[in-house]
């Protein structure tokens, strides 16, 4: 018989570990909700049509959590090495990687810290291992130098940041989106980032598919930005056959190892990787450095270098930047939202609908690069655009900035460690109709 994934062997570390016992905390937190209405559904998103079917009998529901999703959708776009650092409201992730990754003859191990983790996946990547680490706030931001690292050096990797209420240690077990600035800017320099946050369950399944094929087609780290309500929200889902599922691998060399350019420009300006293990040795460095890997000093070789990196994300805005539009077609009072607070708004949007409110959602999947013209051609004709956040006002800056004046943008912000509840988003576009 095998052994159970919550058994003995997590209450060991929940025991060891007091950030993990997140259990009676999040139930005491959500008391205040009892009795009200909280409700998401009938679904938080309509099914397609392969779900439906699936409804019907042709696929297996499964019950899981947000965290257990992720772990799903890693295993899925192919990853066989993590390394990581347990800390709440991530952990479980790594509990269930420790056991899973053995099983697909991948590789799990605990390091020291989270300094410590991303070096271990920058390393697997290099030896050719599609890697990944998971934290939160603090961990987090132990990372940012060794994100840049993996930004200068192009080394392909998926890093899942749970947000959690901060600064410092904060709130471990209360839900945040404090993180999004930092995701964007957190390691220093110029330089691009992929961000994506899911809003389900589902969502974190695909996304985090979607995040390792990013993260190989155009060799660059890329963050899955979720938070503690999508984290430990536990749904019915569907998840895909692997023959359904789009699994991209990164651009090898063709040619002998004699004759590779590890940083060569393309017209993608993603160059090939070698693989370590496959004979392609070359110099890796956090340094700017020329084709070859090697530092340089050049102005003729460094500003091409900066300006490959950008280009190859901003060519690729159509394949990068995702968004979900909800009853925006014909919008008044329009909902820019993302992560679990996405899911809110759409119930508010949905309720607000049934009271003749012209109300919508545009549903932000790509945080960054921020999807500025989905933005603009959708708040364009809107009278108000509403920006709910659990954090003082960051993805709403950004649209504040992209706004240009056709619309007001005004903010609902919450800071207090509790969601932003459908409820609270409703009566803004009540008041407001």
């Amino acid at each position: 018989m095998k052994p159970s994934l919550v058994s003995s062997k997590q209450q060991v570390i929940r025991s060891q570990n007091p950030e993990s016992r997140s259990d009676t905390a999040q139930g005491a937190r959500h008391k205040e909700y009892i009795g009200q209405r909280v409700s998401f559904g009938p679904e938080p998103y309509a099914f397609a049509k392969g779900e439906l079917m699936a409804r019907k009998g042709k696929k297996k529901p499964r019950l899981l959590q947000g965290n257990e999703a992720i772990v799903e959708g890693a295993l899925a776009a192919g990853c066989s090495f993590f390394a990581g650092y347990p800390i709440t409201p991530a952990s479980e992730i790594s509990e269930i990687l420790a056991y899973r990754l053995p099983q697909v003859e991948g590789t799990f191990i605990q390091m020291e810290d989270e300094i410590a983790s991303l070096g271990a996946v920058i390393g697997a990547s290099l030896a050719g291992a599609k890697s990944m680490t998971a934290t939160s706030g603090p961990g987090f931001s132990l990372m940012q130098e060794n994100l840049g690292f993996a930004c200068v050096a192009e080394v392909p990797c998926v890093i899942v940041n749970v947000m959690r209420g901060g600064p410092s240690t904060g709130l471990p077990t209360n839900p945040s989106q404090g993180d999004v600035m930092q995701a964007r800017w957190g390691t220093h320099g110029d330089h691009p980032i992929i961000v994506l946050a899911p809003s389900t369950v589902r969502d974190s399944f695909d996304i985090t598919v979607k995040a390792f094929n990013f993260s190989e087609r155009y060799r660059t780290p890329v963050i899955v930005l979720s938070d503690e309500v999508v984290a430990h929200t536990r749904e019915t889902v569907v998840l895909p056959d692997p023959d359904e599922i789009e699994v991209l691998d990164r651009i090898r060399p063709s040619m002998p190892p004699e004759w590779y350019i590890p940083y060569e420009d393309t017209s993608s300006g993603v160059p090939a990787m070698g693989i370590f293990g496959d004979g392609y040795r070359y110099h890796v460095t956090g340094l700017i450095h020329d084709i070859r890997g090697f530092p340089t000093a050049r102005t003729d070789e460094i500003e091409p270098f900066m300006r490959r990196l950008f280009r190859k994300i901003n060519q690729s805005f159509h394949d990068i930047q995702i968004v979900n539009h909800f009853m925006t077609e014909d919008a008044e009072l329009i909902v820019i939202a993302y992560g679990s607070v996405a899911r809110s708004a759409r119930r508010a949007v949905l309720d607000a609908r049934d009271k003749g409110v012209k109300a919508g959602l545009l549903h932000l999947v790509t945080l960054y690069p921020f999807p500025r013209r989905d933005v603009m051609a959708t708040i364009r004709d809107a009278r108000v655009v509403l920006v709910p956040e659990m954090n003082m006002g960051q993805i709403s800056r950004e649209v504040k900035r992209v706004n240009e004046g056709m619309s007001q943008v005004a903010t609902l912000n919450r800071i207090d460690g509790c969601m932003i509840t459908p409820q609270e988003i409703y009566d803004w576009l009540i008041k407001e109709a």
